[in-house]
């Protein structure tokens, strides 16, 4: 069986994702279809173990609370920008209450919570302090649904199915696509000839015959078929397998640290290396794959392609704490720069550095920021970041925008643009972020950011720093780091010019 998704273009290694692939996200139109919960984070922190048991005491802060499961699906549809329709049940409880009223804040009036009287809503509670989860706490029901709401929650699907190109399934076991439903819902979507992609659970694949697409993880996939899932070669086989025993199209096995394998028939398989940062939480990883997948899929683009920009999207998300999902700007950064910075890129805007600068002072690092526009890198810029680097555990660097550039430095500047500027940044091993800002001045950042330490060159007076005044009144460290003579930009270029 070849799903329509194989039919728009050829699923090679070489497709990857550009500007027009995330552009074309907005719009997409997706059904999504699962077990939802309510997910619940309380923050606090721990200064001393209990006197009654050997357990940390966590003293609690704040609370928030966030769609989970299908639900997390569906805000990352959203957030992409997707014309999203959302279908789930919940319980006729306060969990299912205030789940309902954040599917109409951040879903919106294309909701729709079918209610089962006697269920019990599904809530997800973790502990985190320091930035690290302490302890997670479930109640859930898995129980099959009633016969009344097995019907309601279907004529709801068969009602939204004209006016979708894709439908996601997202089962986490809750008892909602169980029983026989999520085949009903295939058989539904394969007669309206609408895409299929699922978020299996389980060991038994089968009941999901027919579907185009599934995206088990890598212990999901060997669970499913008895076999190994360590290399590239043992992931093909075992997703091979899976294609031919369960009747499915493909499998995009998303694969932690090494990242997504996209195996379709008899056609080669794409291995996409992981581009994560830095990991700080895998919740909702996989909402945030399966949504940008489904989304890409939706909007008619090549499985390899909306493949390559799903574990794009798996490396920004893993860089947040808590369940968060991910914004097409953020989705656009990432292809702007992978390119021209490798898959450990530290090039990110100013509300993601914000959010892992939070982590990293939650850790207990130093903060570090310098900035400039760093055109054509010299030593005398690599003499100040090294300086800079010795006085803090995380060096950010504010890069300058090019339109920026132009109004400091003259209409030939820069020599290379922002993207070239930051590749050569993000490679320095001394350099743990680079968030380009397109203001004349850091200010701005530097509020955001509050860090520990600014540094600038000693041709400045502390007075003359930009943000100095701010650092200091929190407490902040302003530092002027040695010149090394004879080196300048301005004054490369003007020899140049000469020559």
């Amino acid at each position: 069986m070849t799903p329509p998704i194989l039919k728009n273009g050829p699923a090679t290694a070489s497709a990857e994702p550009d500007q027009s692939l995330v552009d074309h996200l907005a719009g997409a139109r997706v059904l999504c279809v699962g077990d939802v919960m309510l997910d619940r984070y309380i923050y606090g922190r721990v200064d001393r173990v209990s006197p009654e048991a050997p357990i940390p005491v966590i003293e609690m802060a704040e609370s928030t609370a966030m769609l989970g499961g299908a639900g997390n699906v569906a805000a990352n549809l959203v957030a992409l920008g997707a014309d999203c329709r959302f279908v789930a049940v919940m319980g006729d409880d306060e969990e299912g209450r205030q789940m309902a009223a954040l599917a109409a804040d951040h879903i919106g009036v294309q909701s729709r919570l079918v209610v089962e009287s006697g269920r019990m809503t599904t809530l997800k509670t973790r502990y985190i302090a320091g930035g690290h989860h302490l302890l997670r706490a479930d109640r859930e029901t898995r129980t099959p649904l009633e016969s009344p709401t097995r019907r309601a929650l279907l004529a709801e699907i068969a009602d939204r199915l004209a006016l979708v190109d894709a439908i996601v399934l997202s089962d986490y076991g809750k008892g909602v696509l169980g029983d026989g439903v999520a085949a009903e819902i295939i058989d539904l979507a394969r007669q309206a000839r609408r895409v299929v992609i699922v978020d299996p659970k389980g060991r038994d694949f089968a009941r999901y015959r027919g579907a185009d697409v599934l995206t088990p993880n890598r212990r999901e996939l060997a669970e499913t078929t008895g076999r190994p899932t360590e290399t590239d070669a043992d992931v093909e086989a075992a997703a091979r397998q899976v294609i031919a025993d369960a009747g499915v199209g493909a499998i995009v096995a998303t694969r932690s640290e090494q990242g997504m394998s996209v195996i379709a028939d008899d056609r080669p398989a794409i291995h996409h290396r992981a581009v994560a940062r830095e990991i700080y939480d895998v919740s909702g990883a996989g909402d945030t794959v399966i949504a940008t997948l489904a989304a890409a899929l939706a909007a008619g683009n090549p499985l390899g392609q909306a493949a390559a920009l799903a574990n794009l999207a798996g490396g920004i998300v893993v860089g947040k704490v808590g369940t968060a999902p991910i914004r097409r700007d953020e989705l656009a950064g990432a292809v702007r720069h992978a390119r021209w910075v490798d898959s450990e890129s530290k090039v990110t805007d100013a509300a993601m550095a914000q959010r892992l600068v939070t982590t990293w002072r939650a850790d207990q690092h130093r903060i570090g920021f310098t900035n400039g526009c760093f055109d054509l890198l010299h030593p005398g810029h690599l003499s100040l970041l090294h300086q800079a680097r010795t006085r803090c555990d995380r060096l950010v660097v504010g890069l300058n925008d090019d339109a920026s550039v132009r109004r400091l430095k003259g209409a030939n500047r820069p020599i290379q643009n922002e993207v070239a500027r930051a590749a050569v940044l993000a490679s320095l091993e001394i350099v743990d972020l680079v968030v380009v800002f397109a203001e004349d001045t850091p200010l701005t950042l530097i509020d955001r950011l509050r860090p520990h330490v600014l540094v600038k060159g000693a041709d400045y007076a502390i007075d003359q720093v930009v943000g100095a005044d701010l650092v200091r009144s929190y407490g902040g460290e302003v530092f002027l780091a040695a010149l090394e003579p004879g080196h300048s930009t301005s004054a490369t270029i003007a020899r140049l010019s000469s020559s």
